[in-house]
């Protein structure tokens, strides 16, 4: 839906599924009745997720054809594409195979092709679109041989700056805006603030330039213009929340980088803080070890009375350290709506903070909701999924 020039949705990667059939069936679903349940009459936006093998069938004979009349039959669009779960999101266990295969690999590549592919001819005339794809790669990987990561970070980029020529020729075809957003998280191979400007200084551009300048023809200084056009970052409020950054602060430092935001996934981490009575603190971890399930990778970032800052892969690593912190912020996205939960916080106060600064600094017009955990949720927390969903809608447009 699109209001105050903002366009939100929820991400349809928290439905299982991942043949197009499948997908389809979810949209059938949820869709019309999500949009009926909010009384809403106008064109309302989807943000879909596509794994590989959905491309392949979506891009099949006249699929493609009959997915958009269905979206004028249901005044619906498509504006935003996840792209960073290449293969199964749901019933097995995903943790760092989510990252898999990574930014140096052809399948990544060809994949964000297509999903570039699918979505120029869905998307709406005069609404860009937004793609989210991972950080590159993940740094645990090269944790044994840290000189390979400027490898990789080059051999990735390599493959990046090759999607960002095709959205230059879809622009030129088509008059539609595409890009691509980096989405830092904990442990990926870009993770903060601080390691997105490097990137963009360091790799991107001095290679995207070099390499865009020669394969279409134009200044490096015309080129440097279309990396930053059509490469931003997706900014999730909750993986700059686990990392404690200041969204003001890390904003700003993108806007001095010409560096822009392609997407803001609105989401909520966990987050504890910890008491100075022992029973209270056992407590508190008896309560956090119900959200170490083994399907999704919950990296976790502990902030120390001496403000050093403790990373951990995952819950189940870092509650064998829990005592040793004041606060503790983890990957779980939990219900936006829910502020407090049995003595347990949720970082819902990041998300209220960038929807302050959009509204002051309307620096993205893409919104997309990221509470993909339903399945694995605690049980007391799990509710009707179309009833949590519009819920997280109606928060959501309290504030815009």
């Amino acid at each position: 839906m699109e209001i105050n020039n903002y366009h939100l949705t929820y991400c349809t990667n928290i439905h299982p599924g991942e043949h197009w059939h499948e997908v389809f069936a979810n949209l059938q679903q949820y869709i019309p009745e999500l949009k009926a349940q909010l009384g809403w009459d106008k064109p309302f936006g989807i943000g879909l997720r596509l794994a590989n093998v959905a491309t392949h069938e979506l891009l099949e004979s006249e699929t493609l054809a009959n997915f958009q009349a269905w979206l004028q039959q249901n005044n619906l669009y498509v504006f935003t594409l996840n792209g960073f779960p290449y293969g199964g999101f749901h019933f097995s266990v995903v943790k760092d195979k989510v990252y898999a295969p990574d930014w140096t690999k052809p399948e990544r590549l060809e994949y964000t092709l297509r999903l570039a592919r699918i979505l120029a001819p869905l998307l709406p005339d005069g609404v860009e679109g937004s793609i989210s794809t991972l950080p590159l790669s993940y740094k645990p990987w090269f944790k044994n041989n840290k000189s390979d990561l400027s490898s990789v970070t080059v051999s990735a980029t390599d493959n990046l700056v090759q999607v960002v020529a095709e959205l230059v020729r879809i622009k030129e075809a088509t008059g539609k805006i595409l890009h691509l957003g980096l989405e830092p998280e904990p442990d990926g191979l870009i993770e903060n603030g601080a390691e997105v400007v490097q990137y963009f200084k360091e790799y991107l551009i001095p290679i995207g330039s070099s390499y865009l300048a020669k394969e279409l023809q134009i200044s490096e200084t015309d080129a440097k213009t279309l990396i930053l056009e059509h490469v931003r970052v997706c900014y999730d409020t909750c993986h700059f929340a686990v990392e404690y950054e200041n969204p003001v602060f890390v904003v700003k430092q993108f806007q001095e980088e010409g560096i822009k935001i392609s997407k803001i996934q609105i989401s909520a981490a966990l987050q504890v803080n910890l008491p100075k009575d022992v029973e209270q603190i056992s407590t508190l971890k008896r309560k956090l070890q119900t959200f170490a399930e083994s399907t999704y990778l919950h990296q976790a970032i502990a902030r120390k009375a001496d403000g050093e800052m403790g990373h951990y892969s995952d819950l189940d690593v870092a509650l064998a350290d829990f005592e040793g912190a004041e606060e503790w912020r983890v990957h779980f996205h939990v219900p936006i709506f829910i502020r407090d939960y049995e003595g347990l916080q949720s970082t819902q106060d990041d998300i209220i903070d960038v929807l302050d600064l959009l509204k002051k600094d309307n620096f993205c017009t893409h919104l997309e909701i990221e509470t993909y955990t339903w399945e694995v949720l605690p049980s007391s927390m799990k509710l009707d999924l179309l009833a949590s969903i519009r819920r997280e809608y109606e928060w959501i447009l309290s504030f815009l």
